[in-house]
């Protein structure tokens, strides 16, 4: 007989959704600064660079090609406008293609990503542009302090995400190596006998039509899909869990047979007890990754 994934009642899910966020408050409290300030004095080179390149923006064709083929005069250059304006919107907006030697050989595209930016030009930081005037020392200064701050802010989220995200992953594929399953290589999973075998795992591999963080060779046949899950806020949760990790084990369980496969998620973070419970309906099994041992020991009872 098959071992039923854990299913948790709203206590339950209440009290380990609280553990989950202390943890991740107390992660951000114990978070260095360094990487912030390092991160600040890079940024405000790069905007003192460019604001000097372009006499203060007044003249942006002086130094137009160095400034959009250069990686990191175009990266301050997109931090200009309020809100920055993203790669993919700025290669949509100006019909673009953001290579260097293409920019080189099409002075009229590098003029037009400037005219974009400088379209949607941050008025509050860069005031001495639309006055048509020199700007004075202070609003030079502030102008550069906010963008290297915006800058450095933007990455440290973005690397946040992404290391956290790692980190959790990296955490479940060692504890299910110590726990005795043996790592084996990503792969294309189009019908379950493509899957690992039993007590074997796999990184990222493509199940189906989506791809699964982890995939696990249960002992008693199942396939058991794991998506690793880290969110910043309640708000943000609807889209890790809900959109995404929920969404998927609908549609592997249609594809596969809610008996053959187990879709799960290791969450940390910031979690609403109503997604938790909407996530659990739709089909996928939670586990915690300040618990990673419930999800280990539940791996183990499938040899029985």
């Amino acid at each position: 007989m098959l071992i039923a994934p854990p299913v948790w009642a709203q206590d339950e899910l209440r009290k380990e959704s609280a553990r989950a966020t202390e943890v991740f408050r107390r992660r951000r409290i114990e978070e260095p600064l360094e990487e912030y300030l390092e991160a600040f004095d890079q940024y405000q080179g790069h905007i003192e660079e460019l604001l000097e390149s372009t006499i203060d923006l007044s003249d942006m064709d002086a130094q137009l090609i160095k400034t959009v083929t250069d990686p990191k005069l175009l990266h301050a250059l997109r931090y200009l406008a309020g809100p920055p304006i993203s790669e993919d919107d700025l290669k949509t907006v100006a019909e673009a293609v953001l290579s260097p030697e293409r920019l080189r050989n099409d002075p009229t595209m590098s003029r037009a990503i400037v005219e974009v930016v400088l379209n949607g030009l941050d008025r509050r930081r860069f005031p001495w542009v639309v006055a048509g005037r020199e700007p004075t020392e202070a609003e030079r200064n502030a102008a550069v302090i906010a963008s290297a701050a915006l800058m450095a802010t933007r990455r440290l989220e973005t690397n946040r995400r992404s290391m956290e995200k790692q980190r959790q992953e990296s955490e479940v594929q060692n504890a299910l190596e110590k726990s005795g399953l043996k790592r084996v290589a990503s792969r294309t999973i189009g019908v379950l006998s493509e899957a690992p075998g039993r007590g074997e795992f796999c990184p990222e591999s493509k199940l189906g039509n989506r791809k699964g963080d982890i995939i696990v060779g249960l002992w008693d046949g199942r396939v058991m899909a794991i998506e690793c899950k880290v969110s910043n806020s309640a708000t943000n949760s609807v889209k890790r869990l809900n959109n995404d990790a929920a969404a998927k084990a609908e549609a592997w369980r249609r594809d596969f047979g809610a008996t053959q496969v187990v879709p799960s998620a290791v969450l940390g973070g910031v979690y609403k007890l109503h997604n938790l419970e909407d996530a659990q309906r739709r089909g996928l099994t939670l586990f915690w990754a300040h618990d990673i041992g419930r999800l280990v020991d539940w791996i183990t009872k499938t040899k029985a």
